[in-house]
Parts: structure tokens; sequence; C-alpha cells
């Protein structure tokens, strides 16, 4: 997606002239074939149909009114110039019919008055329309502007893995949510979060750049996962209201075939390893970011193999609630077994169009997919099982 910025005042070009019409000599020619080719085609055909019905019935007074249908329709759907063309077609078409039936002259001026009044309405509300829609379109390119700051595109190959991303936001028209997300290289591996914001709106993308600020910093900064983990809550902890917290996981893999997590509330990421999909459940569960001090509770870090061919993916709520029109959840487990592939922009490509057929179209929460792959070497045996390993204080892990 690109963004233009602009400086001081915006100078908008003369729209250009649609092809053919600017091979036209004389200027009056070029002018009044744009404001043919500006005027819609429905409104145009519904006076065509007024006028043939009166034609073939012959009671030019009956639908002589009719004809104020047609600016009225193109003010919805036109520009100001082709709602001024519509009506000029109308106010033509009905001074036509009332001098074939040989109307008179105070109920045409009524007729025709009329005509002229809904034109100038509808080329008004047309003007506003059209305003409103630069507007709306300006506010939705800050708002990719903003996500593009808030949410870095996330490259398809970060250090040793392969790497795919896929955000929808609820309010499509903000593109931008609660939800979080971040994955980038440190001095200490490739280091990664996924994470979800207690409600929705201005509020919660607040919290989401506040808390992706500190990653992002604390992760080139700290050795330890659970220093970086500290670094969040402890900014929380200062930033955000009683009621408010963030459920994230933070992973990284400081060495080959070693994967850090750690879980503060979130839903559990999914290890695919093979054709086996098993969610990497924690034994010690830490309370959401910014709620620490309220529980006393302290996050521990699990450890996890994870070689060569391995999958892992983080996502938020937003997923795993979704619903169709019987209540029912989406089965995420089962929908990335049936759209696993060597390929994670394939299977995320697959399962977010899932998800959505799922759901009817439409999410009605944030949701954010994560998919992280080690590309398996030539001559490595694909792997089978989970093993488990040991935690930072020698607790069995996932």
């Amino acid at each position: 997606m690109s963004h233009a910025r602009q400086h001081g005042r915006d100078h908008s070009p003369t729209p250009p002239y649609p092809p053919g019409i600017g091979r036209l000599r004389s200027p009056r020619t070029r002018a009044l074939a744009h404001w043919v080719a500006e005027t819609p085609a429905l409104p145009v055909l519904i006076l065509c149909i007024i006028v043939t019905i009166d034609m073939a019935a012959g009671t030019g007074r009956i639908w002589l009114p009719l004809l104020a249908t047609g600016p009225a329709l193109a003010a919805a759907t036109s520009r100001p110039r082709g709602v001024l063309g519509v009506g000029a077609l109308a106010f033509v078409l009905g001074a036509g019919i009332a001098f074939r039936h040989n109307m008179d002259l105070t109920h045409l001026a009524v007729v025709l008055a009329a005509l002229v009044t809904v034109t100038l309405a509808g080329t008004l509300a047309s003007a506003l329309r059209a305003r409103r829609e630069r507007v709306l379109a300006a506010v939705r390119s800050v708002a990719e502007t903003a996500q593009h700051a808030l949410l870095q595109p996330v490259p398809e190959t970060v250090g040793p893995f392969q790497v795919a991303v896929r955000y929808s936001a609820a309010a499509a028209e903000a593109r931008i949510g609660g939800d979080l997300y971040a994955l980038i290289p440190t001095p200490y591996g490739v280091r990664m979060i996924v994470g979800d914001v207690r409600g929705k709106g201005l509020p919660a993308v607040g919290t989401a750049a506040l808390v992706l600020g500190v990653f992002r910093e604390a992760a080139y900064d700290e050795p330890d996962l659970l220093d970086v983990v500290s670094r969040i809550e402890r900014s929380l902890a200062r930033n955000l209201g009683g009621d408010d917290f963030v459920t994230a996981v933070v992973a990284g893999c400081p060495e080959p075939g070693r994967l850090e997590m750690v879980n503060c509330g979130h839903a559990p990421p999914l290890l695919i390893r093979g054709a086996e999909v098993t969610a990497v459940e924690t034994d010690h569960p830490a309370p959401p970011l910014g709620l620490r001090a309220l529980s006393g509770e302290t996050p521990r870090l699990q450890v996890v193999s994870f070689g060569d061919g391995d999958q892992l993916l983080l996502h938020t709520d937003g997923v795993t609630e979704a619903r169709d029109a019987d209540r029912v959840f989406y089965p995420l487990t089962e929908g990335l077994t049936r759209h696993l592939s060597d390929e994670p922009a394939r299977t995320l490509a697959a399962l977010h169009q899932d998800l959505l057929d799922h759901v009817g179209g439409r999410l009605h929460d944030d949701a954010a997919l994560l998919l992280l792959r080690k590309p398996a070497a030539a001559q490595a045996a694909a792997p089978a099982g989970v093993r488990p390993l040991t935690d930072a204080d020698g607790a069995t892990a996932a």
C-alpha cells in the first residue's frame, strides 16, 4: 500500500479527460463530451423509460412529474456535473412532453420549476457527498499510515525463518485495532510478540502502540526474554488504568533448535511438527500484562524444541472466538491442519479465507495471525512429536 504525504495546501490537479475525449480538437467539444461521459446511465435510462411509456400511453400529465426521479437518483450516484446533465435532459424531455400534449403553460411552469429545484438540490447533495468521500479517503489514508507505523510490515524472511502475517481489524474503515504483533531480529535472536489489548477504539490503539514501542526497544537491549516482559509490564503499570490490561505471547529463538516463550494470559500458540498440530500450553499461567501487581504472580520462561520444518502459529482470540450463524466457534486447529503447507504465506491466506467463510464474510473482533517456519534442511529427517524440554527453573515444559 502506498501513501502520499503532502505539505501545505492541497493543490489537486484537474482530472484528465477520459480516453478518446482528449483527442477532440475543440475545447468546447471536449467539455461537452466530458459532460456527457459523466452523465450516469441509470437515471438516463429511467428518463427514457418514462418517455417511452408516455409515447405509448399518451398520458403526459400523469408521467411528467416522474421525470424528477432522474436528477434525484443521479444525486446519490454521480458527481455534480452528472446531476446537472440529467437535470437538463429531464427539463428538455419534460418540455417536449408538455408541448406534445398541449399542456397549459401554468401547469408546465410548475412542473419545470420542480425539475429545476430537484436538480439544484441534487447537485448540492452530490457536492456535499463528494466532499465527505474525500474527507473519508484522507482519514483512511492517515489510518493506513498509522497502521504501517504501528504494525510495521514483516518481510517474508527474518533471519533463518520464513514468516507470514495476517491482520484484520473489526472496524474495516479504520483498518487498525487493538491487536498487535511484531517480529524483529535482535542480537539475541529473532524475537516476536502477539497480543490483544482489552477494549477497542482509540484507547486500545494507544495501548498497542505503547506495548510495541517498549517491546522493540527492550528486545534489542535485554539478553533475557523475561526482562523484556518485565520492561513492558513496568511501562504498562505506569500508563494504564486499573481495569486495563494486555494479553500477549512473547517468544524468541536465541539459538538453533530452541524456542523460548512467555505467555501472559494469552491463547496458547500452536506448534506444527510434520502433520501434527499441538497447542503449547503453559504449566505456570502468568497474568496479563498490566495486572502483575494485582496477582503477585511472575511469568516463567517456557522452552520448546524448534527444529527444521517446524512451524509456530501465534494468534489472538479474534480468531478462536469467531462464530458462524449457529454461534459455533471457528475450529482453528482443524482449519490449520486442512490448509497446512510449506509456505507460511499460502497457509495463512487459505486459513484467513476459511475464517471469513466461517463467519459469513466479516469479523466482529480484531484478529491477528503470525506464522513462523524454520525451513527444513535437505539432509534433515522430518521430526515427529513434540519433545518436552525443561523450562528455566527445571520444571517440565510443553
